[in-house]
């Protein structure tokens, strides 16, 4: 059989390493690309995808490798997709999701794109997930063995002609195995540390970042209860996200919660966490793995964020190619910006994002 080619896209992380090692371990051509990406100019070390040290040991694994390695600058796209996304989302009172973006973009996107202009016959990365091909040639995209380490969520814009040239090394995998196996390969990253924070914030808290980067600073306004009584003033909408607890400057005797944002009257909205749960939402911009959803209305089970559990719920596709999404128990902190991603079984059929949060 003739030897395939690989692009992988590498962080200097443990993943994205072991992934390389993996695929070359089964007789695949690896090369190795790594994305410099945008960040402020004086925080240049800040960007967790791609401080100096990443790319010291990125390089160091493909030396190890002995795999060709490359840099894809990606700075003007990332900041003007990704960054301004971010910081237009929080201008418009959403709560923006973006590592999906960056997926959709840069790395199923320039990242992809750059692969194949290399003439690699597939892509891969260190997501732990699974793309799975049935005997009728069409892609599932299925969670990973590790349920505490599945990325499906952030995956869910794929599509197949993106996962027919897409491998993920990692999909059947633990995390405490593929930390074995970058011992095992000898690899100079096999117990560097996880990063869990937007790369390009380094840790930061978004509301000092946004300071810095709205263009028009978030104006102070009324903080409201769900009768209409007002407690107190707002610093501004953009700070402030749905389920917010701390942090909100005023004081009715017991916890309450962010419910909404009134971008229209600059008012925030809130009240006990029982009035945080809703169980009607709104999906839009979806995509769907195998180009349609399987029926028009059907039961399935729903994530509306990365860490939320599982929720059951009944799906009907609207007209206009929105869902109508109702969970069969409330749930709390769904979120305007945030991905609803939608599963039967252990497949990913796909996912959108919530639009409006109804009742």
């Amino acid at each position: 059989m003739m030897e395939k080619t690989v692009v992988v896209g590498m962080s200097g992380g443990v993943d994205s390493s072991v992934a390389a090692a993996l695929l070359q371990k089964q007789g695949y051509n690896v090369i190795g690309v790594m994305m410099n990406l945008w960040s402020e100019s004086e925080r240049d070390s800040v960007n967790r995808c791609c401080t100096p040290d990443s790319m010291r040991l990125a390089k160091k694994v493909a030396a190890r490798l002995d795999i060709p390695f490359y840099t894809l600058d990606v700075r003007e796209q990332f900041y003007r997709q990704i960054v301004t996304y971010f910081i237009e989302g929080y201008q418009q009172g959403i709560t923006p999701n973006p590592c999906i973006q960056c997926n959709r973009l840069i790395r199923w996107g320039a990242l992809f794109e750059f692969a194949l202009s290399l003439g690699a016959d597939y892509f891969a990365t260190g997501h732990y997930a699974r793309n799975i091909l049935d005997q009728q040639g069409v892609y599932h995209l299925h969670r990973a063995r590790d349920i505490n380490k599945d990325q499906s969520y952030v995956l869910h814009i794929l599509t197949q002609a993106d996962l027919a040239r897409t491998l993920f090394p990692l999909g059947e995998l633990t995390k405490a195995e593929v930390r074995q196996l970058a011992s095992d390969f000898q690899l100079p990253v096999a117990h560097r540390p996880e990063s869990q924070d937007l790369c390009f914030l380094g840790g930061e808290d978004y509301r000092s970042f946004l300071v810095r980067h709205l263009e028009n600073p978030p104006s102070p306004g009324p903080i409201i209860d769900t009768r209409g009584k007002t407690l107190g003033q707002h610093r501004g909408l953009a700070f402030y996200t749905i389920g917010q607890r701390k942090g909100l400057g005023v004081s009715v005797g017991q916890p309450i919660y962010v419910i909404d944002k009134d971008v229209n009257n600059n008012t925030l909205i809130v009240g006990s966490k029982e009035e945080t749960r809703k169980k009607n939402f709104i999906v839009t911009r979806i995509n769907w793995i195998q180009g349609a959803p399987p029926a028009r209305e059907f039961e399935l089970v729903v994530k509306v964020r990365y860490l939320s559990p599982f929720l059951d719920a009944h799906l009907k596709v609207l007209d206009d190619g929105s869902c109508l999404v109702e969970l069969s128990q409330p749930y709390w902190d769904i979120t305007p910006g945030q991905a609803a991603v939608f599963y039967q079984a252990e497949e990913c059929l796909g996912g959108g994002m919530i639009q409006q949060v109804r009742s």
